[in-house]
């Protein structure tokens, strides 16, 4: 059933923004709202609250302390009868008022403007005021989305090259309870050799993230953020030993969910010992164990390619890769990963462009089936300028720009990062600048409407439709499915249909595609710098190599 909560300024106060935001919070929560605005009598606002048969009575006050105080008093005696009927009430005012109303223990909630319109949101959707404990906090990732909604739940990558600096960091942020979700980064060794002692190089410990060595320690990463908001854990694959490193995170960190590439983490980038198809092999068959246990995947591929200076369409058709690869090997929750900022320059609209392309690229897969794609969006890594203050306003106006798509999942990369890797106390300042600007942009104009964005996308998409099908040529005869064939995928990319210029003189990558940022995009083109369309570099390599 439908509950009425009915909210006003009391008396002779006229400021109603905090009352208006209130109400808009409570309709997404489900209520019936009833505003009845600026300067109310008490009288009235019980008159209409009787009338309204209201479950909840909001009342804001935001002048003189001494004042307040006596009119919250005259109307909590005659509101007594409601309030003993079982009738909520709730107050808010600046922090002198809400000290004075609090002292006349009638309202069951005091809001003193501190509060970020999730606790706000929270507390409508009857939430615990003061959750304590782990089972006041949704544990896996997709009831934590759903928990958080319409805000996107936050995640931060955080690792320091002790276990015990981190331990230390990770108990302060669940303290602070201010991410859902903590990315554990680990070194180099602790993702390709965790397994193998004798290939671990003690000079290199804690080079990328703290040195985890064995399943106890990351039990005790796991064991500091059983407190504050008990934030879920996440640790990237393996890049050797995939599936008994996935065991291993499940069963130690109950892993929130996968992150896992499909071109990359091998010889190519020189993260891991195998060879770019047998990668590929190895990494669908780890979706696939995941997909099998209901754990959420996410690939994190597409940016690879961006931060390499990929064209926008070698981006897109990995995107697009990657989730018709997690649709084929079992994954029911994917994650699809958006990375803004990449590669620098790239303008936002057409950031909006490409990123709005990937969405409607991969949305049919979601038509048939269990599977469902869940939006995260975050900052390029490369993209934070060194100075600090500079950062802080990057961060700000790219949260802004990524709400647009309404993510469900924001991954945010600190201000510090250009810097260096963020301590627990830069996380928790980070997370602060987002919040405001997430809030700001819940009420932002639809920027994904204007007409260049939507020119750019399906300009952009036709483009990709090229490269996906010639990726589908190349595959050996009696191949069902190229798109999700391994030696199809590797093939695509040493030939070069899927390139970008920084993998040139890679043993597998071509690395002879050349691009240029145009107009806010990026894009291919020709040895005298003029734009190269998709189709013409298609039927340069088509004819280069013969399918």
């Amino acid at each position: 059933m439908e509950k009425t909560v009915v909210a006003a300024a009391l008396g002779e106060c006229v400021h109603v923004a905090g009352v208006s935001n209130f109400l808009r919070l409570a309709e997404q929560a489900g209520w019936k709202t009833v505003f009845l605005g600026p300067a109310v009598s008490p009288e009235v606002l019980i008159e209409i609250a009787r009338k309204a048969k209201a479950d909840l009575v909001g009342v804001s006050y935001r002048l003189t302390p001494e004042t307040g105080e006596r009119l919250l008093g005259q109307f909590a005696e005659l509101a007594s009868d409601l309030h003993e009927a079982g009738v909520r009430f709730a107050f808010a005012g600046t922090p002198p008022v809400a000290e004075r109303a609090a002292r006349l223990g009638f309202f069951e909630k005091i809001f003193d403007g501190s509060e970020e319109s999730e606790q706000v949101l929270a507390y409508l959707k009857g939430l615990p005021a003061q959750a304590a404990t782990e089972a006041d906090y949704p544990q896996t990732t997709v009831a934590r989305i759903l928990w958080k909604s319409p805000y996107p739940i936050l995640r931060h990558h955080f690792g320091l090259p002790t276990m015990e600096a981190t331990i230390a960091g990770i108990e302060k942020i669940a303290d602070a309870g201010v991410l859902d979700l903590i990315s554990l980064g680990t070194d180099q060794d602790a993702q390709e050799n965790f397994f193998h002692p004798e290939r671990q190089d003690p000079r290199r410990t804690g080079a990328g993230g703290v040195p985890v060595r064995t399943p106890d320690d990351f039990r005790a990463l796991y064991q500091a953020s059983r407190r504050g908001n008990y934030p879920l854990l996440r640790a990237y694959s393996g890049t050797d030993d995939f599936i008994r490193y996935a065991e291993m995170l499940v069963e130690t960190i109950h892993n929130a969910w996968a992150a896992i590439p499909l071109f990359w983490f091998n010889q190519m980038d020189g993260r891991g010992p195998w060879d770019l198809e047998g990668s590929i092999r190895e990494h669908q068959q780890v979706m696939a164990w995941y997909g099998e246990r209901d754990i959420p995947v996410e690939l994190n591929e597409p940016h690879h390619w961006g931060m390499r200076d990929a064209p926008d369409v070698v981006y897109v058709a990995a995107a697009f890769l990657s989730a018709y690869n997690a649709k084929k090997y079992g994954v029911r929750d994917y994650i699809a990963q958006m990375m803004f900022n990449s590669p620098p320059g790239t303008s936002d609209a057409m950031d909006l462009a490409k990123m709005l392309a990937v969405l409607e690229m991969i949305a049919p897969l979601a038509a048939e089936g269990e599977f469902r794609i869940w939006k995260q969006t975050r900052i390029g890594l490369l993209s934070h300028p060194l100075d600090p203050d500079a950062a802080r306003g990057h961060l700000a106006a790219s949260t802004y720009l990524q709400m647009s798509l309404r993510p469900h999942i924001y991954h945010i990369v600190g201000h510090t990062e250009a810097h260096h890797a963020a301590t627990a106390d830069d996380i928790i300042e980070a997370v602060k600048i987002v919040r405001r600007a997430i809030n700001n942009a819940l009420g932002a104009p639809d920027m994904t409407k204007a007409p260049e964005v939507q020119q750019r996308k399906e300009h952009l998409m036709a483009e990709t439709r090229l490269l996906l099908e010639a990726i589908r040529d190349l595959a050996a005869p009696g191949v069902d499915d190229p798109w999700a064939d391994a030696r199809t995928l590797a093939k695509s990319v040493t030939i070069g249909l899927m390139d970008a210029p920084q993998l040139q003189n890679n043993k597998y990558g071509r690395g002879q595609i050349r691009t240029r940022i145009i107009n806010g995009t990026c894009q291919a083109v020709d040895n005298e710098g003029r734009l190269l369309p998709e189709k013409s570099r298609i039927e340069q390599i088509k004819k280069k190599f013969d399918f």
